[in-house]
């Protein structure tokens, strides 16, 4: 039997603002200190239990052991979330709407995405032929709401384009800020919630009638556990849980493009189109690039992990960003190197960028098969589909800020469409 062990513990009050202020490094900067990969320390007016790395992640996403419920910090419901959404449910509950979600997820209807996304594209390079210069992080924004709403089966007009544009990157822009900036985020929700639950309103009234299969269709008829149809708003709520994170995918695409500029040889790689090479290219991006910084969630009941005591109730948070960069996974984990899988496995633990565990009984993105292949057409037409040039531009981008965005958003110019 294991001996019981003492959780290494942060000196000092509240380190709710050193977590705001460090961004992704706040776990990092801790653990070097500590030297472990799990310490204790008080964020949100409580005491929280901080983890990383891939056995922490196995941990984590064992449901005998942890809950959603209660977790997430309000701010981020109120925001990034949505209260009453997938994210917070547990159990028969979180399954049982978790395979409504992965409903959306089968090879056809990612098969549709992915053909969809080529023509946005198509379309957009179009466009972006006949620009003097092109801001690939906007256009991206742009290019994934159109795609988002055409594929949930939600009627998006063309003056609203901008609006809804605008109030969805709110929500992934301003997760963690406070003030002003989250006001704005959280009336940006509302307006969002309304606006979708308006159309689901009208779908069930046989107004509005979207394709078969689609996210409208989906959620405005999802019966829960005790077979009641959703609240409207809940409805809403999970159709922009659909919606949201595919536009958020233009950090991703940002980040891709930045990957194309700083290493030509890499780029170089995929001019063969061969669907592995853009796997493992798209697989590094999330890997390397910082995007989501952590999840929570709480002790279900009392129990002891490697000697270490977790008491019910406790929050705890698994670091992603950190786990992603882990030393003891990944071999030198700060350099961009798709060939590493080749021979570094990737398993449902060691990279979550989007979170770990299975999807249907444990809480993974269910949209992270749809963030790879969107990704994969995107990487394509950028990396094989066109040329341009890169103006100097301040490509740098900071582990402080989350989201993180490269400074420039990455401008490209004299875009020309790459003839065969």
């Amino acid at each position: 039997m294991q001996e019981n062990r003492t959780i290494p513990k942060v000196e000092g009050k509240s380190q709710t603002a050193n977590m705001i202020r460090e961004g992704y490094q706040f776990f990092r900067n801790r653990r070097k200190g500590l030297q472990s990969n799990i310490f204790e320390t008080h964020v949100l007016g409580e005491k929280v239990i901080c983890l990383s790395g891939e056995k922490a992640a196995e941990l984590f996403y064992d449901t005998e052991k942890f809950i959603r419920k209660g977790a997430m910090p309000k701010r981020f419901q109120e925001t990034l979330t949505g209260e009453g959404g997938v994210q917070s449910l547990d159990g028969a509950a979180h399954q049982h709407r978790k395979e409504a979600f992965m409903s959306l997820m089968s090879a056809d209807k990612i098969n549709q995405l992915k053909e969809m996304a080529r023509g946005q594209w198509e379309r957009k390079l179009s466009d972006f032929e006949k620009q003097q210069e092109v801001n690939v992080y906007k256009e991206a924004q742009e290019l994934l709401l159109r795609l988002a709403c055409q594929w949930a089966g939600v009627p998006l007009k063309e003056k609203e384009v901008q609006e809804k544009k605008e109030a969805i990157i709110q929500l992934f822009e301003s997760p963690v800020t406070l003030g002003y900036k989250q006001w704005k985020a959280k009336k940006a929700r509302q307006v969002l919630e309304t606006w979708l639950g308006g159309l689901i309103k009208s779908v069930r009234k046989g107004d509005l009638i979207p394709f078969e299969g689609t996210a409208m269709k989906v959620f405005a008829f999802h019966r829960d556990e005790n077979n009641e149809l959703l609240k409207e708003r809940i409805a809403a709520v999970e159709v922009l849980n659909i919606i949201r994170p595919i536009v958020a995918i233009s950090i991703y695409i940002a980040f891709e493009v930045h990957a194309i500029i700083q290493h030509p040889q890499e780029h170089k790689r995929l001019a063969s189109g061969d669907e592995k090479d853009l796997q493992d290219f798209v697989q590094e991006v999330r890997r390397l690039y910082p995007f989501f910084p952590f999840n929570a969630a709480r002790v279900k009941k009392d129990f002891t992990w490697e000697g270490y005591a977790f008491k019910k109730g406790t929050l705890t948070m698994l670091d992603f960003y950190g786990t992603n960069h882990d030393p003891s996974i990944w071999n030198n984990p700060e350099v961009f190197n798709p060939m590493r899988f080749k021979e570094e496995p990737i398993t449902p633990y060691n990279l979550i960028p989007q979170g770990g565990g299975e999807f249907v009984l444990n809480h993974r993105c269910a949209g992270e098969w749809a963030t790879i292949e969107v990704m994969k057409v995107s990487l394509d037409y950028f990396a094989n589909r066109m040329t341009f040039d890169v103006p100097k531009q301040d490509l740098s981008y900071s582990l402080v800020d989350i989201p993180s965005i490269p400074k420039s958003k990455i401008i490209l110019k004299n875009v020309k469409r790459k003839n065969y």
